[in-house]
């Protein structure tokens, strides 16, 4: 079957650009898409208080709400801030675009190297937590860990592939069979615990743990601010919409706010929900079972419900990954479109998704997927550290353009160089909700560098510096195209003349070396056939054939060299250059390259590829053109 049949039944028929607007999504769909992350991260965000709190012993849980509805209160933050962000630029870009537009050129790309780092991250850790998951449940599978968690980045590559409508379609069901679930698994729980509709109350857990080190002063408010940096994990994924605003279906700007509003809602119930209840029954937080699983059997038992959640969290932290393939692709293009990355990234194939930043994204978080051996525990030191970076950055830029929109007078508006902004009433205590923000993250950013640097988080300190050089790498190469390119100054004198010389090198005669030298006469008078005898034999066979074809070769100059080693392209690439460079200097030297074209690709490497080598070498000639000259052979000869 041809690659282009397997292509169609793989992805589907590719959809005509005019059908985009059908493809973008409803606040339904785009919720599941979007917010898979930060929904998902209720199954892990209050364990991860917990987890450093129980240093000081079990009494020093009941600190988890406090801190809790701290972190609630810094989300709630940073999505009011994002909504300002996608009011003001409805074209998406998130934060890169924000800090290109109010901070300058560095902290954009400082931002966006923070950001794909977190967006692969964010595929590794959630198809390796997903993968705990299920290993937890059937042990049986855990040594083919590492297989399954590359054939769920297989899975979820595909149905992206698909089209954003597609995939969101696909998600939604787990998205919210998971807030379902625990949403449902809350509710029991407060009427239990309030005693509501006479319902029998839960006794709390009586187990104690005794504190396995003792912390003042300083030393007490730096493991709170390790907790409290653990909990913000609740935050990861939550700028993704900010930054695919134009996936959303028109008014796109207002579809996203509410979005934005909805996701923050539903999982900040969810999170203060879990925080609380985990905190009034005395949960522990334990190696072998996570405080979601605990809360729901000790709520709900161990029937349907219990399973129904566990179910619906190991698919939906599989699924957390979607927000990766969402954001990771998208930002990819606004920074190839402003030449920082490869161009080709911009590009959007069949399904009007960006296939190369998804292809591209699962390679690269399948590599750290193996590198890790599908272990998140190891990996979880470098997730978070971007995200944060990425707050601070674009709630500082958030911070400027409030301060220049403050300026403006009632009815007055400017152009910024990204975005229109107008005259707004409040702009003063929005700046001051963006201050504290940026600040806050940044702090969180610190503490989380600087408690897990040890453990893994100086690759992320390594990785931003490396992209940050590879941005400026490229802009450098596309500038110097750009230079080369310009006809800004061609002048006449400039313009090269195109020799009146084609060079064909031949191995033997046959149908399509023959086909070539009828090709090249008629681009020239000055046809040299060349030729590379290696031993006697093979001179005198290419001779008695270049004899019998007579009226074809007649008008041919044969050029023939006689070498005594086996690489032939050696002084064909020789002869070449002495014909461009010293018969015919600054002008342009054709060469006519003869190939076969096997009946299938798998077929190709049952032959030499002599044409494809000498193609390679040549290409970084100047001056020298090449005319490929195919011949397909037929399957059926």
């Amino acid at each position: 079957m041809p690659f282009s049949n397997v292509k169609r039944v793989l992805i589907g028929e590719p959809f005509p650009t005019s059908q985009e607007m059908h493809e973008r999504l409803d606040k339904v769909r785009a919720l599941a898409v979007f917010a898979s992350d930060p929904i998902s991260s209720n199954a892990y965000a209050t364990e991860a208080i917990m987890s450093v709190l129980i240093i000081l012993g079990s009494g020093a849980l009941h600190v988890t709400l406090p801190i809790g509805l701290a972190v609630a209160a810094l989300v709630l933050l940073v999505i009011s801030s994002y909504i300002q962000t996608i009011l003001h630029y409805p074209d998406g870009g998130g934060a890169y675009t924000v800090a290109k537009d109010n901070l300058g050129r560095f902290p954009s790309l400082l931002a966006a190297a923070a950001l794909l780092t977190d967006y692969i991250l964010t595929v590794s850790v959630s198809v390796s937590a997903g993968v705990r998951a299920v290993t937890s449940a059937v042990p049986e599978v855990f040594e083919y860990r590492v297989l399954i968690a590359l054939g769920a980045i297989v899975l979820i590559t595909w149905v992206n592939l698909r089209g954003v409508r597609e995939s969101g379609t696909i998600f939604a069901v787990p998205t919210y069979a998971f807030v379902f679930g625990v949403l449902l698994v809350i509710i029991i729980g407060l009427v239990r615990t309030t005693g509501l509709f006479g319902a029998a109350p839960i006794p709390p857990s009586t187990e104690e743990v005794a504190a396995s080190a003792t912390f003042t002063g300083f030393a007490y408010i730096w493991l709170l601010l390790r907790a409290f940096a653990g909990g913000c994990t609740a935050l990861t994924g939550i700028e993704a919409i900010s930054n695919g605003v134009q996936a959303f279906k028109p008014p796109e700007s207002k579809n996203a706010a509410l979005t934005m509003v909805a996701m923050g809602m539903m999982a900040m119930s969810l999170f203060v929900g879990i925080s609380y209840l985990s905190t009034h029954l005395g949960l522990i937080p334990r190696e072998t079972e996570s405080i979601l699983s605990q809360l729901a059997r000790r709520i709900t038992g161990t029937g349907f419900l219990y399973y129904w959640v566990q179910i619906f969290t190991a698919l939906i932290l599989f699924l957390a990954a979607n927000t990766g393939y969402q954001d990771f692709p998208r930002l990819s293009s606004f920074l190839a479109k402003d030449n920082f990355l490869p161009r080709w990234l911009q590009n959007r194939g069949d399904r009007l998704v960006y296939s190369a930043g998804i292809m591209v994204l699962a390679i690269i978080s399948s590599l750290i997927v193996l590198i890790f051996r599908a272990d998140e525990i190891a990996m979880l030191p470098l997730y978070a550290l971007g995200v944060m970076l990425s707050f601070s950055i674009s709630q500082a830029g958030m911070f400027r353009l409030m301060g220049r929109i403050a300026h403006l007078k009632p009815g007055e508006s400017m152009r910024t160089s990204v975005t229109n902004i107008h005259y707004e009433h409040g702009v003063r205590w929005k700046q001051g909700l963006n201050a504290i923000g940026s600040v806050v993250t940044l702090v969180v950013f610190l503490i989380l560098t600087a408690t897990k640097f040890h453990e893994g988080a100086w690759v992320v300190a390594v990785l931003i510096p490396l992209q940050l050089y590879a941005f400026y790498s490229i802009q450098r190469h596309y500038e110097r195209v750009a230079d080369a390119l310009s006809t800004h100054d061609l002048t006449e004198k400039d313009i090269t003349q195109v020799a009146d010389v084609v060079i064909l090198p031949l191995a033997d005669l046959h149908r399509g070396s023959i086909v070539a030298l009828e090709y090249a006469q008629r681009i020239s008078h000055d046809v040299r056939a060349l030729v590379v005898f290696t031993t006697p034999e093979e001179e005198e066979r290419f001779m008695r054939r270049w004899k019998r074809f007579n009226k074809i070769t007649c008008d041919v100059n044969l050029v023939t060299i006689e070498y005594d080693y086996r690489d032939v392209l050696y002084p064909i690439v020789e002869y070449i250059e002495i014909v461009n460079g010293e018969e015919f200097p600054d002008q342009i030297t054709t060469v006519v390259v003869p190939e076969f074209i096997a009946e299938t690709p798998a077929a190709n490497i049952l032959h030499n590829r002599t044409a494809t080598r000498l193609r390679t070498q040549l290409m970084y000639f100047k001056d020298i053109v090449i005319i490929n000259v195919p011949f397909q052979i037929d399957s059926k000869m």
